[in-house]
């Protein structure tokens, strides 16, 4: 694959429904766009409580008592990742009135995710840093249905099978230890029907949101790669 190089700096978030290939499309975007890197809240929030850090200590101890994480918390693990990495005034903070003033480098150039999902962390975003580009990926769901009924999975280390487009070698068993491979306990329609449909409310808003911000793109397609291509061309005529 070809790789671009970006002229700005790209902000960008992917917002899509259970199954429709989030990760595919960024770990592509990464490998095509060498300046992005990812962000996500859910590694930050892991390293944190790996490392002992206050900030995952505090983290830590709503998440022992069953409690969400609040939105300031994950807010500022973002700033923090982002200031290390001097892609915004290392002065700045969730408590700023106005947003961190960011990088113009290419190279200060982030996919965020796991955060925002709804319009409420969306805004508390904003007062963040401004995003220049959210990506609505849409899939049909009587597709994603599918393809979670033809997925399989080898539970040890986590690698995915699809019968459909990534099949294992010999059927049913792991490609590197031959140990046979096993459905998730939630990979059933009816669990799945209700992850959708409870994406579809909190995603509403969201999107609106952005779109009132003028920085929402939406694209479909029936797969990963036919969507993979349009948002190549739609990042090459933005920042590349």
């Amino acid at each position: 694959m070809p790789t671009k190089e970006f002229k700005r700096a790209a902000r960008i978030i992917l917002v899509g429904a259970p199954g429709v290939g989030k990760g595919t499309q960024a770990e592509r975007l990464m490998k095509r766009y060498p300046q992005l890197s990812a962000v996500s809240s859910g590694d930050l929030l892991r390293e944190g409580v790996r490392n002992r850090s206050p900030l995952g200590l505090e983290a830590e101890a709503f998440i022992k008592a069953g409690n969400l994480v609040p939105d300031k918390m994950i807010l500022k693990l973002i700033l923090d990742k982002l200031k290390s990495n001097r892609w915004v005034s290392t002065h700045s903070s969730v408590t700023d009135a106005v947003p961190a003033e960011p990088s113009k480098s290419p190279s200060a150039s982030f996919i965020l995710d796991g955060f925002p999902r709804t319009a409420s962390q969306a805004s508390r975003l904003d007062s963040l840093i401004p995003i220049n580009l959210v990506v609505s990926l849409i899939t049909p769901v009587n597709i994603i249905l599918s393809r979670i009924a033809s997925r399989w999975v080898h539970a040890p280390s986590g690698r995915v099978y699809n019968t459909d487009f990534n099949a294992p070698k010999i059927p049913g068993k792991d490609d590197l230890t031959g140990e046979p491979l096993t459905k998730r306990a939630d990979d059933d329609e009816e669990t799945w029907k209700q992850r959708l449909k409870k994406f579809d409310e909190t995603s509403q808003p969201l999107l609106e949101h952005y779109d009132r911000k003028s920085v929402l793109w939406t694209v479909k397609g029936n797969s990963s790669d036919e969507i993979t291509p349009k948002l190549f061309q739609e990042l090459d005529s933005r920042f590349a």
